[in-house]
């Protein structure tokens, strides 16, 4: 390879790679997993016959979906053996904005957990289309389908998401609603904490099998925040909280003692009150995240 044409591959790649990080975090809610299979395309077209590449931006968009779409399957296979509640990989949006270079759509937690329940078909037709506007016939070569078939994946796609999520708070109400949840469990308001909690509230925490957290969804109001209240003197002392944003939305990075992030925390939100509460504490899954 002469070191021209290098040049220039390296250079396509690196105009593409900011879409192929977004469509492949987006697939699989995992950052780390993300970069490996961006490194895996990157290798694909290093060895690939480029002189015969209509479009670098297709051969490539097809190159990560497809491989995000059997990575998902296996994916899948290893959450049902997965030590509690899974949750996606945060990252933060702030400090790496390639991730929404293109569009914010199918970046949120809930929306990341509604995209886990579909096929790994449906969530790359949907993430392809709302996320990054591909047209339906571009859609129908990257899934080698038909156009009337992906614009059915898209509907329903749209269809279950819609089905299962309330209209979220986002932005200043989101963070205001963070805050001061955060400010009740570390207190242990028992009374501030339902005010603040939506009547069918649940908490997810997941640790991997790695850190002491419930294995189980907590769920209901009142059981929610006697569960906050329950631990909060021994979970927040030492600890220091810093606003951040994760995944385009409001969310606290907690330290203790002056040591690395040891969680992320986050909620999705609606006029009900607070829906989720997202706990973070998987070491591994925290490598996205300020240092």
């Amino acid at each position: 390879m002469a070191d021209g044409d290098l040049d220039e591959a390296v250079a396509i790649f690196t105009e593409v790679r900011p879409r192929l990080m977004g469509i492949a975090y987006r697939m699989l809610g995992s950052h780390s997993e993300a970069e490996d299979l961006v490194q895996e395309v990157w290798l694909r077209w290093q060895a690939a016959d480029r002189s015969a590449v209509v479009s670098p931006v297709a051969y490539l968009s097809t190159a990560v979906t497809r491989l995000a779409i059997n990575a998902s399957q296996s994916a899948r296979a290893r959450r049902e053996t997965y030590i509690g509640p899974w949750l996606p990989e945060p990252v933060d949006t702030s400090a790496d904005p390639l991730l929404g270079a293109e569009r914010g759509e199918a970046l949120s937690f809930a929306v990341l957990l509604v995209l886990e329940r579909l096929s790994p078909t449906e969530r790359a037709a949907y993430i392809l289309r709302e996320a990054f506007d591909y047209p339906y016939d571009e859609l129908a070569a990257i899934l080698q389908s038909t156009e009337a078939a992906v614009r059915q994946l898209v509907s329903r796609a749209r269809k279950r998401i819609r089905a299962e999520r309330r209209t979220e708070i986002t932005g200043p109400q989101q963070r205001k609603l963070l805050t001061a949840f955060v400010a009740a469990a570390r207190s242990g308001d028992l009374d501030e904490l339902e005010q603040l909690l939506a009547k069918d509230a649940i908490s997810y925490s997941d640790g991997g099998g790695i850190r002491q957290v419930s294995r189980f969804p907590v769920v209901g109001r009142s059981t929610v925040a006697k569960y906050f209240r329950a631990f909060h003197e021994r979970f927040w002392a030492g600890v220091e909280v810093e606003a951040g944003t994760a995944n385009n939305q409001a969310a606290v990075f907690l330290r203790r003692d002056g040591g690395p992030v040891f969680a992320v925390c986050t909620i999705v939100a609606s006029d009900d009150g607070i829906d989720e509460i997202l706990w973070m504490m998987n070491p591994a899954k925290l490598t996205a995240v300020p240092a």
